[in-house]
């Protein structure tokens, strides 16, 4: 009898270590965002003062086409520091489109190919006005809900702050700056 439980629990153990794996790598863990660069949309300050953070779900499948639009939230890997904890962020213009930057080294900036401009919606923030248009093999999950704390559960919508309009937009791509 003894023999038959532990074969039970061994095959147990191994399929959550499995599913676990799976989950991490093609699917859907959640993260902490730490910091105030998404803010107000991730991190409010009444959540801060609370002592609290949100967490969000990560869609890594989802990223594995690099199918992504204007206003999307995303998790990439920081291109100034790629060991360091992802960065959450905001996807501002895609190839082909023309941005005009907030600080970054030109006034304009034409988006190359296999490329994007993110930013957060907080304008003291690490993004691409800090290290330009940003390889999209560096972005690694479409970031679609805040899943903790439960008071604050709610897909994160696409859009663009309308001070943020794409000047030329790329016709290839869904324009989302007029929401």
């Amino acid at each position: 009898m003894y023999v038959y439980w532990r074969s039970w629990i061994a095959r147990g153990v191994g399929c959550v270590a499995v599913a676990i794996t799976c989950l991490d790598v093609f699917g859907y863990p959640a993260i902490l965002v730490e910091g105030t660069s998404m803010q107000p949309t991730l991190n409010p300050e009444k959540l801060l003062q609370t002592g609290s953070h949100d967490w969000v779900l990560l869609n890594r499948w989802g990223a594995r086409k690099m199918d992504f639009e204007r206003g999307q939230v995303v998790s990439l890997i920081s291109p100034s520091a790629p060991d360091d904890c992802p960065l959450i962020k905001r996807v501002i213009a895609l190839e082909g489109d023309t941005v005009r930057t907030l600080s970054y080294k030109k006034r304009y900036v034409t988006i190359p190919e296999g490329h994007c401009w993110i930013e957060g919606d907080n304008r003291h923030s690490l993004d691409s006005n800090i290290f330009g248009p940003v390889s999209l093999g560096l972005l690694t999950a479409k970031t679609p809900y805040i899943v903790w704390p439960p008071r604050r559960w709610r897909r994160l919508e696409k859009h663009i702050p309308h001070d943020r309009v794409v000047l030329a937009p790329d016709s290839k791509h869904n324009d989302t700056s007029s929401r």
